[in-house]
């Protein structure tokens, strides 16, 4: 049985186009997978609070935690043990001032953990951090008010949310990044009609690829 992690990202809950998007991709699944397990994350709801001092002391003390260090760590080990378990992690992220939510900057600051997420070793040389997790797929689904954040377009050059996710999601074990955007939000005009109308026809053939992929690594 898949197991899907589903991270909410936006502000927004009734009136989110990401939220939506994500519904869309777990019916579609259920379609092919009835019995699939899915873990919600809203960070958008509940985001994580931000690392302190304390807690970065607490993730470097290894063997010597101490008990108010453990429950420091006691989120960051609960949102760990969640991305271990799924072998699909699914978020649902609009883009905002560019980037990712605040929120979802939180939640990676919390899960991207030495000794968890990743191992550190200098005899590595300049890349001494090697990921500890494999074996994930991560889709990312994300909403944006402006468009043409792609290669050669109009604003690739402030496309900071999908590369961002993708430099942080090798911390998540993260072998395959499947993408698929709505555009145009802030104009409302025929464009992002026709962007919305793609993206949830793009959903069925994504999750159709995927679980061939994931049937076939089962029955390897």
């Amino acid at each position: 049985m898949t197991t899907i992690l589903r991270i909410d990202a936006s502000a927004r809950l009734e009136r989110s186009v990401t939220r939506r998007l994500a519904d869309a991709f777990v019916a579609s699944w259920r379609e092919h997978s009835p019995a699939t397990r899915v873990i919600f994350r809203d960070v958008g709801r509940t985001p994580p609070p931000a690392v302190s001092e304390e807690w970065i002391a607490a993730a470097f003390a290894g063997e010597n935690r101490t008990p108010v260090q453990q429950a420091l760590l006691a989120l960051s080990d609960e949102l760990i043990d969640e991305v271990e378990s799924a072998e699909l992690i699914l978020m649902s992220v609009p883009m905002y001032n560019y980037g990712m939510p605040a929120a979802l900057k939180a939640w990676f600051d919390q899960v991207v953990r030495v000794d968890r997420t990743f191992s550190f070793d200098l005899s590595r040389g300049d890349q001494p951090l090697e990921p500890t997790l494999r074996g994930k797929t991560l889709v990312v689904l994300t909403s944006c008010g402006e468009f043409g954040f792609e290669a050669g377009g109009i604003n690739e050059h402030a496309s900071h949310l999908l590369p961002h996710i993708r430099t942080c999601a090798k911390y998540l074990g993260t072998e395959v990044l499947e993408h698929v955007g709505i555009e145009y939000q802030e104009f409302g005009d025929a464009r992002h009609e026709a962007s919305r109308i793609a993206a949830y026809s793009d959903i069925p053939d994504l999750v159709g690829r995927l679980h061939i992929s994931v049937d076939s690594i089962e029955a390897a």
